[in-house]
């Protein structure tokens, strides 16, 4: 399956996303320090980035922004989640292919992931 990187500062959060991600057969690293996303994403070769929007005082939408304008990462598509309101837009406006709100089922987790690493043919 997929390489997925977990970008939360929470980490109950995180390690419980990586468990049941793990049940669903793909590889999965969490990260609590936002800034290093890129390097996470070059050593960890990840395939989809789940990307918290309030990490540690870092606003997660200027790290998607900052993923989205640099040629070697720009690819790897980015789900931001978040426990804010009404802040989807800004997310998909940053970059985000798809966002989630908090708190969010396992199911639809897994359907937004499954979406956008195996697109339907033709919507590429």
């Amino acid at each position: 399956m997929a390489k997925i990187l977990i970008v939360d500062d929470d980490q109950t959060i995180g390690f419980m996303l990586k468990d049941i991600l793990e049940f669903n057969g793909h590889e999965v690293f969490v990260s609590q320090k936002p800034r290093r996303t890129k390097e996470n994403i070059l050593e960890y070769k990840v395939d989809l980035i789940l990307l918290d929007k309030l990490i540690s005082g870092v606003d997660g939408t200027d790290i998607c922004q900052e993923l989205k304008k640099d040629e070697e990462v720009a690819e790897v598509p980015i789900i931001m989640m978040s426990a804010l309101h009404n802040v989807g837009d800004i997310c998909k406006e940053a970059g985000a292919v798809d966002f989630l709100s908090k708190p969010f089922d396992m199911e639809t987790l897994n359907n937004k992931i499954n979406s956008i690493l195996s697109p339907e043919p033709g919507t590429s």
